[in-house]
C-alpha cells in the first residue's frame, strides 16, 4: 500500500516545484534553467494494452530556454523492477510531449539511494545503446538544516530535509528551525508545507514533537490549502487500497476496473468500494448498486 511518506516526497516536488529545482541546482551543481511556469500532467504512462505503468508525479517546467519534464519518483525500498519501468517512463515521455525529461528519486533510505543512482545500462558491454542517470535526493545527500537561521534562509530546502529525513533519529532535530522558519512564509504556502512535512515523518518520536510545535499555530486545521492536500492524499491513499485489496486477493483487475476507481475523488465512494474489495468474489461487483 502506498504510505503517506511515498506520498510526500512526490508531492513535495509537484507542489514547491520551483524551491525542489533550486535544491537540484544546490545539490547536483546541474545548469536547470530558471522556469518561468509549471504544469502538472497526467501521471497515467499506460499504452492500450496491457500493463498499466503510472508515474508518481510528472511536472512540466517552461522555461525561456524551452520546456523539460520533471519526473518525480518516491522509492521506499528497492525494486529492480524500476530498471525497466524508468527508461520507459522517459522514452514514453519524450515521444508524447517533445521535451527533456528528467528523473528525481527521493527516498528516505540511504540504501534505497545507493542503488537507485546507479545507472541503468542497455545494451553491450563498453557500447550502451541506452544510459539512464537518475537524480536522487536522500538522506546522504539532503543536508540535515538544525539551524534557524539556515532554515529561513531556504524553506523549500528545510522543508526538504524533513521530508528526507522524517524516517529516522535526525528528524526530530530539525523540526524545531522548521517550525520557526514557516512563521515567516505566506500562510497559505506554510498550510502546504506544513501538511506535507505531517504526512512525510515516519519517526514516532518526530510525528509527536511535530504535532506540538504545530498546535499553537494550527496551520493543519486552519487553512483551505491544507484541507485541500489532506483531502488528496486521503483519496489516493484509498484508491491504492481498493485496488491493492482486489490483487492481493487474487482477483482479476481489469483497465476499465482501474480507471473508474482512479477517476473518483468521492471520499465516500471510495471507502465503499475500499470495504467491498474485501468480500467481492469479481472486481466488477465494487460498482453493483450504481447506475451504469
Amino acid at each position: 500500500m502506498v504510505s503517506s511518506s511515498h506520498e510526500a516526497l512526490h508531492h513535495f516536488g509537484q507542489k514547491d516545484t520551483a524551491g525542489l529545482i533550486r535544491n537540484l541546482q544546490r545539490l547536483f551543481h546541474v545548469p536547470f534553467p530558471e522556469p518561468c511556469g509549471f504544469t502538472v500532467l497526467n501521471t497515467d504512462l499506460t499504452e492500450i494494452e496491457p500493463v498499466e505503468r503510472r508515474a508518481d508525479s510528472v511536472v512540466r517546467v517552461n522555461t525561456k530556454d524551452g520546456d523539460f519534464l520533471l519526473v518525480l519518483e518516491s522509492q521506499g525500498k528497492k525494486d529492480e523492477r524500476k530498471r525497466g519501468s524508468w527508461p520507459y517512463y522517459l522514452s514514453y515521455l519524450y515521444e508524447k510531449y517533445r521535451c527533456e525529461p528528467v528523473l528525481v528519486v527521493m527516498t528516505q533510505s540511504s540504501s534505497t539511494a545507493r542503488w537507485a543512482a546507479q545507472p541503468i545500462r542497455f545494451g553491450l558491454p563498453g557500447w550502451s545503446s541506452l544510459v539512464v542517470r537518475p537524480m536522487v535526493l536522500g538522506p546522504d545527500n539532503v543536508p540535515v538544516i538544525t539551524d534557524e537561521k539556515e532554515a529561513a534562509q531556504d524553506v523549500s530546502l528545510a522543508v526538504l530535509s524533513a521530508i528526507t529525513h522524517g524516517g529516522g533519529p535526525r528528524a526530530a532535530a530539525i523540526l524545531g528551525p522548521l517550525a520557526a522558519a514557516l512563521e515567516t512564509v505566506d500562510p497559505a504556502i506554510a498550510a502546504l508545507l506544513v501538511q506535507l512535512v505531517t504526512s512525510g515523518l515516519g519517526d514516532s518520536q518526530a510525528k509527536e514533537i511535530w504535532r506540538d510545535l504545530m498546535a499553537p499555530v494550527n496551520y493543519f486545521f486552519r487553512h483551505p490549502v491544507a484541507e485541500q492536500v489532506r483531502h488528496e492524499t486521503r483519496v489516493e491513499d484509498h484508491v491504492e487500497m481498493t485496488l491493492k485489496i482486489l490483487e492481493l486477493r487474487g482477483l482479476q483487475v481489469t483497465d476499465s476496473v482501474r480507471v473508474r476507481v482512479r477517476a473518483c475523488s468521492d471520499l465516500d465512494q471510495l471507502k465503499t468500494w475500499s470495504e467491498r474489495a474485501v468480500h467481492v468474489a469479481d472486481a466488477m461487483d465494487l460498482f453493483d448498486d450504481e447506475e451504469d
